[in-house]
C-alpha cells in the first residue's frame, strides 16, 4: 500500500514536498534524451496524450484501493505477518522476473553496499514496521480507517526529510500538515458526555495507524537515500533501461530484506505453521496474490508510466485517493454505515494532502 508509497513506495522529497503516490517504487526518474539540449520523447508524447497521464494514475489509485481490501480480507484469514511475508516474496519473485526480462539480470545489478544499506533500513522502517502496523490496523479498524491514517505520510516524510536531509520546511507545509491532522481527527472524535471528548475508534487501532504512516514516511526518505547511492553506483557501461529500471530493483531489494524480516518474526514467535496453514486456505492466498499483483506490480508499473504523461504533483494527488475511493466499496462489503463526519476527515484529510503536492 510502502501509496509499496511504494511502490513500496519510493517518494520524491524536496521543499518540504512529497510526491508520496509514486511511493510505491519511483524515485530519481532519468531524462530519457541523448543530450541536455534535446526535449525528452515523454513530453513530446505528453502533447500527444493530453490527459493519458491523469487517466493512469486515477487507474493506479483504484489499483490501490483494490490492494486495501484484497488485504485486509487476507489478513484476516491468514494473518497479518503471513500475508506480509506472502506479499513480499511473491513481489521478490515478479520483481526479479521483470529485471530480467528489461536488463537481463534477475537481481538488483550494481547495487553497492550504501545502496543496500539504505535500502534494508527503509524495509525495516517503511515494510517490516510500517507495514506490519498497517496490516494489524486492518484487523482492529479495518482498511477504511487504515488508510485514513496513510495520509499522515506525507508529512511524516517531510519532517524526517527536514531532519535527516536538511530539507526545508516552509509554512505551507506545516500549513498542510495541521489539515491533514485536523481531518483525521475529525474522524476519529467525537463528543461525549459532560462536553468531553472520546475516541470513535479502539485506542489500539489509532497507534497501529499512527504507526503506519509514520513507518511509510519515514521509509520514504530512507529510501531516496538509497536510491542515490544506487544511482551513484551505476556504471557508464551499464544496460541503457538499467536507470530507468533503478526503482524496480531498488523495491526488490526493499521486498527481500522485508520478507526475510517477517519470515524471521514468524520463526521467532513459532508461527511459520501459519505458513503451511495457509497453503490449504486458496482463498486467502488468492486475496494475497491479488494484494501482490495490484500493489508492487501493477500499481508501480503503472505509477511510473503515469509521472511521464502527466506533471507530477497532479498525478501523485490523483494516485494518493485511496481513502476516499475505499470508502463506498469498503462500507456496502462489509455493511458499515457511512457517517458524514467520517467522510468530512477524509475530504478534510486528502485536502491537506493536496496541499503538499499542489502549493
Amino acid at each position: 500500500m510502502e501509496k509499496e508509497n511504494l511502490p513500496s513506495p519510493e517518494g520524491i522529497i524536496g521543499n518540504g514536498r512529497i510526491s508520496f503516490a509514486i511511493t510505491q517504487g519511483l524515485s530519481n526518474f532519468a531524462v530519457l534524451s541523448a543530450g541536455k539540449d534535446r526535449t525528452p520523447y515523454y513530453k513530446v508524447e505528453q502533447s500527444a496524450m493530453e490527459h493519458f497521464g491523469e487517466i493512469l494514475s486515477l487507474v493506479v489509485a483504484v489499483f490501490w484501493t483494490a490492494t486495501a481490501i484484497f488485504a485486509d480480507e487476507a489478513s484476516h484469514r491468514l494473518g497479518s505477518t503471513t500475508v506480509n511475508f506472502i506479499r513480499l516474496a511473491l513481489a521478490s519473485v515478479f520483481l526479479g522476473l521483470l529485471l530480467w526480462v528489461t536488463i537481463g539480470k534477475p537481481y538488483p545489478a550494481y547495487a553497492d553496499g550504501k545502496a543496500w544499506f539504505w535500502l534494508a533500513m527503509s524495509a525495516l522502517v517503511g515494510y517490516i514496521f510500517g507495514d506490519y502496523c498497517l496490516f494489524n490496523s486492518y484487523l482492529v479498524i479495518g482498511a477504511r480507517f487504515g488508510q485514513l491514517f496513510m495520509t499522515l505520510a506525507p508529512p511524516m516524510a517531510a519532517i524526517a526529510g527536514w531532519l535527516m536531509l536538511g530539507e526545508s520546511m516552509t509554512w505551507k507545509s506545516i500549513l498542510a500538515m495541521i489539515v491533514t491532522l485536523c481531518g483525521i481527527a475529525i474522524s476519529i472524535l467525537s463528543r461525549g458526555e459532560h462536553h468531553s471528548v472520546k475516541l470513535t475508534l479502539p485506542l489500539k487501532g489509532i497507534l497501529l495507524g499512527l504507526g503506519a504512516g509514520a513507518g511509510q514516511g519515514v521509509g520514504l526518505v530512507l529510501s531516496k537515500i538509497g536510491m542515490q547511492h544506487y544511482e551513484s553506483a551505476l556504471p557508464a557501461d551499464a544496460p541503457h533501461l538499467m536507470q530507468t529500471m533503478m526503482p524496480f530493483a531498488s523495491t526488490m531489494i526493499r521486498a527481500l530484506i522485508g520478507g526475510a524480516g517477517f519470515f524471521l518474526i514468524l520463526a521467532l514467535t513459532r508461527q511459520l505453521g501459519l505458513l503451511k496453514a495457509a497453503r490449504h486456505d486458496r482463498k486467502g492466498l488468492t486475496y494475497a496474490a491479488l494484494t501482490t499483483l495490484f500493489g508492487p506490480t501493477l500499481g508501480v508499473s503503472l505509477s511510473l508510466m503515469a509521472v511521464l504523461y502527466a506533471d507530477a504533483g497532479i498525478a501523485s494527488t490523483l494516485m494518493a485517493l485511496t481513502p476516499v475511493l475505499i470508502i463506498v466499496p469498503y462500507s456496502l462489503m462489509h455493511h458499515q454505515k457511512i457517517r458524514p463526519k467520517e467522510v468530512l476527515g477524509v475530504l478534510v484529510s486528502m485536502a491537506g494532502v493536496c496541499m503538499f503536492f499542489l502549493m
